[in-house]
């Protein structure tokens, strides 16, 4: 991969990385700056009603879940970020072929062929 492709994959992963982390702060202060009783809006001293209760709840676990999801999205950023540096992007890590520029382009954090990576879908 010629250096011009690599800092365009460089500035596309670097834009999601933005992109991720800026959502990460959103979710992070949604869920997590307020309480149940906070964020239904109840200021008294009375307990919320159950089904509120349960709908809370799930849309906590649901925020938690997306946090999360955006977490491994990071790593996977950076962990390519980190192979363009050492010169190893875009090749699979186990054919050592180099990954087509489309499937960059779909999946620019990809570490894997179309074909190991459905080898790898297989066996797990």
């Amino acid at each position: 991969m010629d250096k011009r492709t690599r800092e365009k994959f460089k500035k596309l992963l670097l834009a999601m990385r933005e992109e991720l982390t800026g959502g990460i702060v959103r979710h992070s202060e949604d869920t997590l700056s307020s309480s149940q009783r906070d964020s239904s809006g109840d200021l008294s001293g009375y307990s919320m009603h159950m089904a509120d209760m349960g709908s809370d709840t799930f849309q906590r676990d649901l925020e938690l879940g997306l946090v999360t999801r955006e977490h491994e999205m990071l790593y996977k950023i950076d962990e390519a970020l980190r192979m363009i540096e050492e010169g190893t992007y875009g090749k699979c890590e186990i054919c050592g072929q180099a990954i087509p520029e489309s499937r960059l382009q779909a999946v620019p954090f990809a570490k894997l062929c179309v074909p190991c990576q459905e080898k790898d879908e297989v066996r797990k």
